[in-house]
This record gives C-alpha cells, structure tokens and sequence, in this order.
C-alpha cells in the first residue's frame, strides 16, 4: 500500500507572529488524529520555517532519536549536553535525547532558515545522551537505536531512484519533483509505502529526496 500525504494536508502549527511556521504530517501537540499518530517508529515529521531571530527556547526531550535535515539556512543548536554546533544544508544532525536532555534552535543568521526534523521512536529507552553532527552527509545514515536507515538521494531530470528492501518505507520530497506509483510528488509531499514491493522513483526534475527504511 502507498498512502500519499500532499504539503497541503500537513497540520499547520507553530507560532507565526513569533516567525516560526510549522507543517507536521503525524498527530503533535495540539492537532490529535487516532489513526495518524506514527508511522513505524517515526513519531515526527516537522517542516520548520524560521525567521532570522526566531527560534525555540530551551526545552525538554526523553526517550527519541531527533534527526535534522537543514534546507536552507543555518541552524544554531545548544543543548545541555554541553553541545553547540550550526548545522548547514547538506548535514545531518541526530541527537538521542535517551534519559533526558535540553536544547535550544535558534535561527541566529540573517536569511531565512528551513529544516526537517524527524522523531523516532528507540527501540530501548535510558541511558546517556549523545549527539552527531555529519557535514555533507553522502548518502546514507544508519540509526540502530531505531532500526532504522535514512537514505539521501539527489536525482537529476529522468534518473530513477531504487528504494531500498525494508519492511516499510517513507519518502519525503525535499525539493524538486519526482513521479512515484503514477503520481507526482513534489517539495513538501510524502509517501508512506507498506506490505508490497517498493517501485523507483523517478525525477521528473532535480530533486532531493530523504527516504527512510525501517524493519520490523
């Protein structure tokens, strides 16, 4: 089964006036459906848009894997790990929350910021919070604590894309537009694939795709 969701159906949130603007595609925080509350172990998938200036004070996390994609922009990020990095597109930025930490996202640059974050469930929850930052990440990142690998591709026009064999797989559309299962998808759209042999994708023009694999 291929069930699309359109950029147009994420849930808006966020606060605008404070220059922060949101688009989740799963159930989160106020915005409450029973039969969109995950999709494997991914618990989030927020697009975020920040304005120079805004961003997310400190705040809590326990128990989940947070993954970042940066668009455009840069992205500060302070945490009480004792971590403060800027994270830039192209890198990857994952930090396991595991018993408990806090961390503040800021956009501190002049230009707009756009990035993705993705929360996935642990399949084991505790321990020690850790933090990776990957510049230019080339293509692929494994995240064990999840079973999970998150798969970066860059199509030019006509390329097709193979997903990988996994049990269920989700495809988000970063920028660009590429033609799934007899459909167009383009930036913002997604697509979750269960319980059948996962197509290509192919490019209808350059893209950038972030397809996540998970077992189980």
């Amino acid at each position: 089964m291929i069930r699309i969701q359109r950029a147009g159906d994420r849930y808006p949130g966020g606060d605008p006036e404070a220059g922060v603007e949101t688009r989740h595609a799963l159930s989160f925080g106020p915005y409450y459906d029973p039969d969109n509350l995950r999709f494997g172990p991914l618990l989030a998938v927020n697009e975020e848009r920040l304005a120079p200036g805004a961003g997310f004070d400190e705040h809590p996390h326990s128990h989940t894997e947070i993954v970042t994609w940066v668009v455009e922009g840069e992205l500060t990020h302070r945490d009480t790990a004792g971590h403060e990095t800027r994270v830039r597109p192209g890198d990857l930025q994952h930090l396991s929350a595991a018993a408990g930490v806090r961390h503040v996202e800021r956009n501190a640059g002049d230009t707009p910021l756009t990035f993705v974050q993705m929360w996935l469930a642990p399949r084991e929850t505790g321990g020690e919070p850790a933090y990776t930052l990957v510049p230019a990440l080339p293509d692929t990142y494994a995240l064990p604590a999840a079973d999970a690998t998150l798969h970066v591709h860059r199509p030019s026009p006509g390329d097709e894309v193979p997903l990988p064999d996994a049990d269920t797989l989700y495809v988000h559309v970063v920028r660009g537009a590429v033609r799934l299962a007899g459909e167009t998808l383009t930036a913002g759209d997604a697509a979750r694939i269960t319980a059948e042999r996962p197509p290509a994708v192919e490019a209808a023009e350059a893209a950038e795709l972030l397809v996540w694999a998970f077992r189980g």
